[in-house]
């Protein structure tokens, strides 16, 4: 039986300059820069992180899960939200959504946190060590950082079974959500030697299964960490996307994998593609190849392009629909407005790539790239184009090409603004959201599963929020009437 599809994306941003140009010292000043201004208060509770629980069941010798950076900057956000500095990286790790649409709306919110840190920030510093960021994925000498997407799955489905369902869709699916990249970083990238990459994010993946995610990066990750009651839940933590700039492709990348997943819980693995033979290659092989024909054989030896893997998941996901309705996705009309965009787009960047460059990021990137490199005579992957690259993902609105280019925008200013500041009323985020907003005197810590308060007498009081469907502003928000202080909260909690 499928269940709500509760989602959200993490995203690292590259960063540059600061004291120093030590970029941990430049993430830890963006952070705080935006908590100072009275944004927030409240630290992040590690209480229940648990990073090395492997969704196998084991965690082998070769595999080690990422270290937790307590000492770090790490905060909680008014909308339910995460900011901190992960490694050498400003992380936004949005709040728990209902649907695509929203998970959307709160990845463009996360871009204007950064964009309000930035500018905190910079009035502070002289200008000679001003800071910049960029919702990319590399830094252009072979270090990788990443956008990660988490969906809440019913744990009664066989991690086995996500494995061979989805490893189809993320090997495959770049063909329409892939950011772009100006030539290759790592070795393997190198030897292809392309101009040009669908995938910003491609060849830095070496393993088909696996629990880390900074070294040996698999394309599905095992960590088996579900922020909520794992009897009933566990969190798919998905590392193998690009950081996009346009709207609709995020809500794509979202609401097609969404899809997938609930065609899995309702149907069983046994309606999916078989994925190809040597999976890790048909991901970089499918990036290097800008024309599409790169064909990969699976296990039965059936050869596919990456858009033949995508036509096939997109009638998969059309007949689950047609069954099922997915409400568990989204309402009717955002499912058809999911099911449109994949299919135009998909089409699109086969038969008629400008059709689709308001939307999809590679070809957009791409345009402007060939367009600058014709105009000034220059050289496949000069260093000039390799910065222009880098300049389609500058967060500043003044200095990105991302919004010069005519992207297709999905949401308004004022909504923006409103989901910087106000968390999301369909999932425990607005419970999180709202106790952060009404109460930051009163909360120790707080993080995805629970909230600690000191009321100012006895011990501290963890609430938890095990369910992420639940929290809501449907369900809670007469609470916020009736108890106007922490006090008054915890006690009917309780009561």
């Amino acid at each position: 039986m499928p269940i709500a599809k509760i989602l959200g994306i993490e995203t690292e941003y590259g960063i540059a300059g600061g004291p120093d140009r030590d970029p941990t010292t430049a993430s830890s000043i963006i952070v705080n820069a935006y908590a100072q201004q009275g944004r927030t208060r409240i630290s992040w509770d590690f209480n229940d992180e648990s990073p090395g629980a492997d969704a196998r069941g084991i965690l082998s010798g070769g595999s080690l899960a990422p270290m937790i950076e307590t000492h770090l900057a790490n905060t909680v956000l008014t909308n339910a939200a995460r900011l901190y500095v992960d490694h050498a990286h400003p992380e936004y790790s949005s709040p728990e959504c209902r649907t695509p649409g929203e998970a959307t709306l709160y990845d463009q919110a996360g871009e204007e946190v950064m964009r309000r840190a930035l500018r905190v920030a910079n009035e502070s510093l002289p200008a000679d060590l001003g800071i910049t960021l960029y919702k990319n994925n590399s830094d252009g000498k072979g270090n990788s950082y990443g956008t990660h997407e988490n969906y809440l799955v019913a744990r009664s489905v066989d991690f086995s079974d996500v494995v061979r369902a989805m490893v189809p869709h993320f090997v495959s699916r770049q063909v329409v959500v892939g950011a772009g990249k100006v030539g290759a970083e790592t070795e393997v990238g190198q030897a292809a030697d392309p101009d040009f990459q669908l995938s910003a994010r491609a060849e830095f993946f070496e393993e088909v299964v696996g629990l880390e995610t900074t070294l040996k990066r698999p394309i599905i990750n095992t960590r088996d960490e579900p922020h909520s009651d794992a009897e009933r839940f566990r969190r798919l933590h998905v590392i193998c996307g690009d950081a996009n700039m346009s709207p609709v492709a995020t809500f794509v990348k979202l609401g097609s994998t969404a899809l997938l997943l609930a065609a899995l819980e309702a149907d069983g693995v046994g309606a999916f593609p078989l994925a190809p033979a040597q999976p890790v290659r048909a991901i970089r092989d499918f990036s290097f190849d800008t024309s599409l024909r790169t064909v990969v054989p699976d296990g039965d030896g059936r050869r596919r392009t990456a858009w033949d893997y995508q036509d096939e998941l997109w009638q998969l996901a059309q007949r689950y629909v047609e069954r099922h309705g997915a409400t568990v996705v989204a309402g009717g009309d955002e499912v058809a407005q999911i099911l449109r965009q994949w299919r135009e787009m998909l089409d699109g960047v086969r038969d008629h790539p400008e059709d689709v460059a308001d939307r999809v990021d590679w070809v957009a990137k791409r345009r402007i790239v060939e367009g600058f490199q014709s105009r000034y005579s220059l050289a496949p992957r000069d260093a000039k184009l390799r910065a222009i690259d880098l300049q389609y993902h500058d967060v500043r609105r003044d200095k990105s090409l991302a919004a010069r280019v005519g992207l297709q925008q999905m949401f308004s200013d004022e909504e923006i603004r409103r989901a910087v500041a106000r968390a999301p009323g369909s999932t425990r985020a607005y419970f999180r959201g709202e106790c952060v907003t009404r109460f930051p005197d009163d909360i120790v810590s707080a993080n995805w599963d629970s909230i600690v308060f000191d009321v100012g007498h006895g011990p501290l009081q963890r609430i938890p929020m095990m369910d992420p469907t639940r929290g809501t502003e449907e369900l809670t928000g007469s609470l916020f009437a009736h108890n106007l202080t922490a006090v008054a909260l915890v006690a009917a909690l309780n009561g």
